[in-house]
């Protein structure tokens, strides 16, 4: 009986441990997010960083890519102006891939 609870225990205690790893290393990619953020919208127009709030609501992977790439480029020195609403939509539509039409014929 004591061989069972000791097995219960260290479970639970190793289920607690990976629970609290995972939530360290959300915490800290949020922290890089805003950080990347931060950067990021200090070279972009108001109406720009709208559209960002719009895009991350509904697709926040693409939000955070078009945030990962507008940092890389100011990082790089190849952004010197803050992006216009164009620009971003603009960028916006170069990361999302173009759908594949399939067509149906009926023999």
């Amino acid at each position: 009986m004591e061989l069972e609870e000791l097995k219960k225990q260290r479970l639970e205690q190793l289920q607690r441990e990976l629970m609290q790893k995972q939530m360290q290393e959300q915490a800290e990619v949020q922290e890089q997010l805003e950080q990347l953020e931060t950067v990021a919208k200090r070279f972009m127009s108001p109406e720009a960083i709208a559209r960002y709030g719009n895009m991350k609501a509904v697709h926040t992977e693409k939000a955070i890519q078009s945030i990962v790439v507008i940092a890389q480029l100011v990082q790089q020195n190849k952004i010197t102006e803050k992006i216009t609403d164009d620009q971003y939509k603009n960028l916006l539509l170069r990361l999302i891939p173009e759908k594949k039409e399939f067509r149906i014929t009926k023999k």
